[in-house]
């Protein structure tokens, strides 16, 4: 079914028409925990945006959505260290002729490429927005220098749309662009008559609105190679549904991820910032209160009786002339004496429930309790406690983030020719990610602990029944014991080569 210009227009506005309702909480969030976040009421690009200081009284919320990113950042997809391993499913594939050598080749491509593209720039960025408002967005296209570039999003500009499974599958944007730069991107001949007379007038600094539209193509044709029947159709058009540009895409390329999703049908979620909002507009009005109280405490209100001549003079050593002989000429209107420590307190609690609902608490667990009196092991498995009440946030963010992220830059590079040539033998076997980030490790380490306790449980067995150790596989609980540790399985000599070392 071919569409005209009119059907994408109104296809954008339906998604608009979803998102509405979303707005005023957004909004709300960006003003109270992200001010620099949001793009919201039709701004335009270098127009700043003021921070609202009367309302940021606290900047303590931030700084707990800033402990979070960090965390997420450095736990999830740290750029010092590794954070994923190729492998072929199923792993006995690996022993295949230049499997294990191809594979770490691809792997070592895809980390220089992300170190080299802004990848992680932007995602530094990604978890902040996840985290306040609950969806986060970013395009990643190819780039002819550095194999991949993302395209970060804010709240606000972007539109987002499900398919059946409660999958990402439709994105919708408007944003400006100068006259120069839609010349420069899409050609003069397709521009509309009013741009091609700004070009021509020299204007070409005016902004002018523009819309963009990925989907999924409903002319799909496998048989076809060019863009226009490519499995999600890309369509760049101006207001009026003039068209800039039709093209296509192979797979979706906007990784679009929520933190939680209430139903399936929801196209935007909500995370830690929808749950405790409530909590910082309180911090905010307690510590304004705060500072209330301080000014008439130091500041009161002064009752000036009608023998005082001229202005009075509340600087220190300042005089006032009062002609009179009784009452006193300026004296506080009332006393001012609140309980600070009182007030202190409460603030304390506030902040304290702001940090835990942004895990705070969870990655800086080392830095904030004391561990003086435990062993080493004792501190690992506490902080692998703490990791898994993220639990289920890393598995969604790992189906919509990490997945995605990965299969993209995979296909992008392989399309351009910059990835390894896949040895015959491996041609067409089926790739498994595995994450290896200090988060995901955390969570598989506090396996370990029950792996331990049984091994444990048999030695104990063995004192009285030594034949019960026959039965307990101890090559295996070794490799299981290191999966779990994140050691690398290549530390481990084969099965051959342990028999050829064993004496005769």
């Amino acid at each position: 079914m071919k569409q005209n210009h009119t059907d994408y227009m109104r296809l954008y506005d339906e998604m608009k028409n979803e998102r509405a309702t979303w707005l005023p909480v957004w909004k709300d969030l960006s003003a109270y925990l992200a001010p620099t976040r949001g793009f919201f009421d039709g701004q335009t690009p270098n127009h700043g945006r003021r921070v609202d200081h009367k309302t940021l009284l606290d900047s303590d919320p931030c700084l707990a959505v800033e402990v979070l990113c960090a965390g997420m950042m450095s736990g999830l997809t740290s750029p010092s260290r590794g954070w994923f391993d190729l492998s072929l499913s199923p792993e006995e594939l690996m022993e295949l002729p230049g499997a294990r050598e191809w594979v770490f080749d691809v792997k070592k491509r895809l980390e220089d490429v992300f170190a080299k593209s802004n990848v992680y720039g932007v995602l530094h960025g990604f978890y902040q927005e996840i985290a306040v408002f609950g969806t986060a967005a970013f395009l990643l296209e190819e780039d002819r220098e550095k194999g991949i570039r993302c395209r970060p999003f804010t709240i606000g500009e972007y539109c987002l749309g499900t398919d059946a499974a409660g999958r990402v599958n439709r994105f919708g944007r408007e944003f400006f662009m100068t006259a120069e730069q839609l010349k420069e991107t899409f050609g003069e001949s397709v521009l509309p008559p009013a741009v091609r007379r700004a070009c021509e007038a020299g204007q070409m600094g005016t902004w002018h609105k523009v819309f963009h539209l990925i989907m999924p193509n409903p002319a799909h044709d496998p048989a076809k190679r060019d863009n226009r029947h490519m499995p999600f159709t890309s369509v760049h058009f101006m207001e009026g549904g003039h068209i800039l540009r039709q093209s296509g895409y192979r797979e979706f390329p906007v990784i679009a991820a929520r933190w939680e999703v209430k139903n399936a049908s929801d196209s935007y979620g909500r995370g830690p910032g929808w749950k405790c909002l409530g909590d910082v507009k309180m911090l905010q009005k307690m510590q304004k209160t705060k500072l209330v109280a301080l000014d008439k405490s130091t500041n009161p209100p002064m009752m000036v009786s009608s023998g005082v001549q001229g202005e009075v003079n509340l600087l220190p050593g300042g005089i006032t002339r009062y002609n009179g002989t009784t009452d006193a000429a300026v004296k506080p209107a009332y006393l001012v004496q609140p309980d600070l420590n009182a007030l202190d307190a409460s603030i304390a609690q506030v902040r304290s429930t702001i940090r835990a609902q942004f895990f705070a608490d969870v990655f800086l667990s080392l830095s904030g309790q004391n561990y003086a009196n435990m062993t080493a092991a004792e501190v690992a498995e506490r902080r692998q406690e703490k990791m898994l009440v993220l639990g289920p946030v890393l598995e969604r963010l790992k189906n919509e983030l990490l997945d995605p992220l990965i299969d993209r830059a995979f296909n992008l590079l392989a399309r351009q020719g910059l990835l390894p040539p896949a040895p015959q033998s491996v041609q067409g076997l089926e790739m498994k990610v595995e994450y290896v980030s200090m988060i995901a490790q955390a969570q598989k380490a506090a396996g370990l602990s029950a792996l331990t306790q049984g091994l444990a449980y048999a030695a104990n067995m063995a004192s009285a029944r030594p034949e019960v150790l026959e039965r307990v596989d101890y090559d295996c609980a070794l490799e299981e014991g290191l999966k779990a540790l994140g050691v690398a399985p290549a530390l481990l000599k084969s099965a051959e080569e342990t028999s050829e070392q064993e004496p005769v």
